[in-house]
């Protein structure tokens, strides 16, 4: 027996929290690397130089520096964006005339992906906004465009209050929406495509592939979208921790100054560790959601 709408959308939601926080913490200090990176391309020779000098400079905790508000934003996009993907499922089966149990195809499920991500970034963007200023703090302080503060998530969020107000924590909401859109339309396309390879593969359900599956197809989805929309992402890294020396330009401008000052090649700076990070932190994403989601179904078979 199918679950109440209402209680899908709570499962879909729980599941989608379950694999935001699996997410974060297989692969938080990668994610750092890649964000100081982003913001100042010059300052390390690689990401491993960018990691040993964190570690020489802040110790263990620099690098994990941001996790609160990266475990605050990934449990909230990932709990908004499975359960609008769930609902825009169904958006697109009443749009296509299909039965509500029909099984969509996995070009239709990217769709859904891509729309969803649209409600994901809304919640996404004030969390990520304060991760990315907390993890590029210190190259901040070092360069002296920010005076020496306290790096602790209340002072970030007292200090965009007091400076900037609520609309402050939106800085970067274009740019986070112009990566994301694309983004899972390759993200949630390339991991259903896959699962559905493992499927045939195997002669089973895509249910059933297993952990390994799962944790390659979720490692597949976050490299193709990384690959497709890492420039948009480094001009929304530079956007939302630059801001904190004063208002910035826009996407289209930020990113044809980093090209023209700094070559196109910065617009990539960061992209080793995160395709690195990506197979175990959205590998542990889907098998989160996937697990999670699997357990709360069976209560209503």
């Amino acid at each position: 027996m199918a679950p109440h709408p209402v209680v899908q959308a709570i499962i879909d939601l729980s599941a989608g929290a379950v694999g935001g926080a699996a997410c974060v913490f297989s692969g938080q200090p990668l994610d750092t690397a890649k964000v100081k990176m982003q913001t100042f391309p010059t300052m390390y020779r690689g990401f491993i130089h960018c990691i040993t000098s964190t570690y020489k400079q802040v110790g263990l905790r620099g690098l994990y520096q941001g996790t609160t508000p990266a475990l605050m934003a990934n449990i909230a996009e990932n709990s908004v964006l499975f359960m609008s993907y769930g609902f825009c499922q169904k958006v697109i089966r009443f749009t296509a005339g299909l039965h509500s149990e029909a099984v969509l195809s996995d070009m239709q499920k990217a769709c859904a992906g891509s729309v969803a991500s649209i409600f994901s970034s809304l919640v996404l963007c004030p969390t990520e906004l304060v991760k990315c200023r907390l993890q590029a703090m210190y190259e901040m302080e070092a360069s002296g465009k920010i005076a020496k503060s306290q790096n602790t998530v209340w002072s970030v969020v007292k200090s965009i209050m007091r400076n900037e107000g609520p609309q402050g924590f939106f800085q970067g909401l274009t740019t986070t929406i112009a990566r994301e859109v694309p983004g899972y339309f390759c993200f949630f396309g390339a991991y259903e495509f896959s699962r559905s390879a493992f499927a045939d593969y195997m002669k089973c359900d895509k249910d059933d592939i297993g952990v390994a599956p799962i944790v390659f197809s979720g490692g597949l989805g976050g490299a193709c979208l990384w690959l497709v929309v890492y420039p948009m992402d480094c001009v929304k890294s530079r956007i939302q921790v630059m801001s904190m020396t004063g208002k910035q330009a826009g996407f289209f401008k930020t990113f044809m100054t980093i090209a023209r000052a700094e070559g196109m090649r910065a617009l990539y700076s960061g992209l080793t560790p995160t395709m690195i990070r990506t197979f175990p932190a959205n590998g542990a994403l889907f098998l989160g959601y996937e697990a999670s989601r699997k357990l709360m179904m069976k209560q209503f078979d």
